[in-house]
This record gives structure tokens, sequence and C-alpha cells, in this order.
């Protein structure tokens, strides 16, 4: 998974930027140079539902 999959699954740049109550261009430099892994941490306690269904389609990539 790549931090704009990721970022775009959560619901995107300002979405995610509510989330993390962070500014919305903390998360657009997320996306060049990768979410921080506190925050992928946080993410993945905050929003299982999303990382599960994440995880299921890589694994599905990876099948094919």
């Amino acid at each position: 998974m790549n931090p704009n999959e990721i970022i775009d699954a959560l619901g995107g740049t300002f979405r995610v930027a509510e989330l993390c109550e962070v500014r919305p261009p903390s998360v657009s430099d997320w996306r060049k140079y990768g979410i921080p892994r506190a925050r992928m941490m946080f993410l993945r306690i905050a929003r299982p539902d999303v990382f599960k269904e994440l995880d299921a389609q890589g694994a599905k990539k990876t099948a094919a």
C-alpha cells in the first residue's frame, strides 16, 4: 500500500487531517514522503475497517 492509496481510502487529505488533528498541508506531504510511523499506527487503530479492506485488496493483487 502506498500513502496515496491509504489517504484516499480514509476519505482524502482533509478527512485524514481532521482525524489526525493536523493541517491538510501536512497530509499532502505524507503523500510525497510517506505517512509517519506513529500516524500510521494511529490510523490503523482509528479505522481498522479501512485497513482490513486495503489488506484484502493487497492480498488479491499479490495472488494475481
